[in-house]
């Protein structure tokens, strides 16, 4: 793997942007993300380190370059007209293109199925972090006539080697059981960490440079700050005020012992109806991740899920820290943090690991009983259930009674534990599953 070594902001997406640049039936590139994760930096640093020059320009406030893509329709014309609005000369294969926020523009995104069809030896990547939010609202996209990736947070991996321990990572990523339960106690505290500053770029720099918990933590709120200009910018007036009510109980709903999401916790009465649409603009915006309830843990799980029945997690476990502000106290000294909150940061922290696996993922609860399990995956070859422990402590009965019950499934337990194969069980480190996952 080749990592990008530049102020030790090193993204695992590189080198897929390096498999597009090389593919040998490229077409545009769209990389999706929620707003602040980095996707117009790391466009930016693939360009400056993989072409010659780097063609950017972005629709924010642009009228001139929507002008363009509006007026324009032949691909040598829009070529030609970036040229000249950027002032670089564009040339096949040694140039990237990069159109940034290109929701602002939606003709934009029509205009590469031309540059698709007829200039494929040029190099064009978009990015938009209210794209999602667009696309829902009926913009045109032009589906198979680009390529696509999705950009998250800063996973736990990649806040080790921010951290510059690439040693660490690579131990991690090898899944060197021996040597991952030797170094527990340093992986211990880097999960501790990793839970305060979380995974968005701006965080995670304050954090390395040294600049303290309070500029790491000025860093969330603005990023917070952000996200709720977005509601009363880009969403109708009608739901904003909903999407609000949505966004702010979900830090007290998954501090409960069942996280199932209920409506009825943000106002008396509230029913499901009233608050889909508000649910769903926070999904499209990628600050929020839906995780269905499956009735029956068997393959395809899609068959068997639950719609009706959900659970809602922030896409940063250092935002969520930021939203119910926690101190640093509580995260950063001792085990509070793994002990306290009923779990909730851990189970925040599993699904943001999770949610860039592209792993299929739900959760299930036993009728008349008080069997959950915290998420079920699917992976190729099976279905597996999942339970997730914030400490070493795995006393509960959940997984074990559900297992007795379905012997032909073998399940995953995440916690503080070493590393441990059962026979029934396999015993994973909560700061190692993201890459033992990738492995299977």
């Amino acid at each position: 793997m080749k990592y990008l070594i530049i102020k030790n902001m090193d993204r695992f997406l590189y080198k897929d942007l390096i498999k597009w640049k090389s593919s040998e039936g490229r077409k545009p590139l769209v990389l999706f993300g929620a707003r602040q994760v980095g996707k117009t930096w790391l466009l930016k640093e693939f360009g400056k380190q993989e072409y010659s020059s780097v063609a950017f320009v972005s629709f924010d406030r642009n009228d001139s370059a929507c002008k363009l893509m509006e007026e324009e329709k032949s691909a040598e014309k829009i070529i030609r007209g970036l040229s000249a609005l950027t002032g670089i000369e564009i040339t096949p294969g040694d140039t990237l293109i990069i159109l940034d926020d290109i929701q602002d523009c939606p003709i934009a995104l029509t205009r590469l199925k031309v540059l698709s069809e007829d200039a494929p030896d040029y190099h064009v990547a978009a990015c938009g972090s209210l794209l999602g939010i667009a696309l829902h609202e009926g913009v045109s996209y032009p589906v198979g006539k680009v390529d696509e990736l999705y950009l998250y947070p800063m996973t736990f991996g990649e806040f080790v080697l921010a951290n510059g321990m690439k040693k660490m990572e690579d131990i991690l990523r090898l899944c060197d059981w021996g040597l991952i339960n030797n170094l527990g106690s340093e992986y211990k505290d880097l999960l501790r960490q990793y839970y305060y500053v979380g995974g968005m770029p701006a965080a995670v720099k304050a954090y390395v440079e040294g600049k303290g918990l309070n500029a790491t933590r000025k860093e969330q709120k603005l990023i917070l700050d952000d996200y709720d200009r977005d509601f009363s910018k880009h969403a109708s007036a009608r739901v904003v005020p909903r999407i609000r009510m949505v966004w702010q109980s979900i830090v007290s709903q998954l501090t409960k012992e069942n996280k199932k999401f209920i409506f009825g916790a943000m106002k008396k009465g509230a029913r499901a109806a009233e608050f889909e649409e508000a649910i769903q603009w926070l999904i499209d915006a990628g600050i929020v991740y839906k995780v269905n309830r499956v009735a029956t843990v068997q393959m395809p799980l899609k068959f068997y899920e639950d719609r009706d029945a959900f659970k809602l997690f922030i896409l940063d476990v250092g935002l969520m820290g930021a939203m119910a502000d926690v101190p640093a106290s509580q995260i950063m000294v001792g085990d509070n943090i793994f002990k306290e909150y009923k779990g909730a940061f851990t189970e925040v922290y599993v699904q943001s690991q999770l949610a860039t696996t592209n792993i299929p993922t739900y959760y299930h609860t036993v009728e008349n009983s008080r069997i959950e399990l915290d998420f079920v995956i699917q992976l190729s070859d099976n279905v597996y259930p999942v339970e997730v422990k914030a400490e070493e402590n795995v006393k509960a009965k959940s997984m074990k009674v559900f297992i007795e019950n379905h012997p032909d499934l073998k399940g995953i337990r995440l916690s503080m534990k070493n590393y441990e194969s059962q026979s029934w069980l396999e015993s994973i480190p909560l700061y190692a599953f993201r890459d033992y996952l990738k492995k299977r």
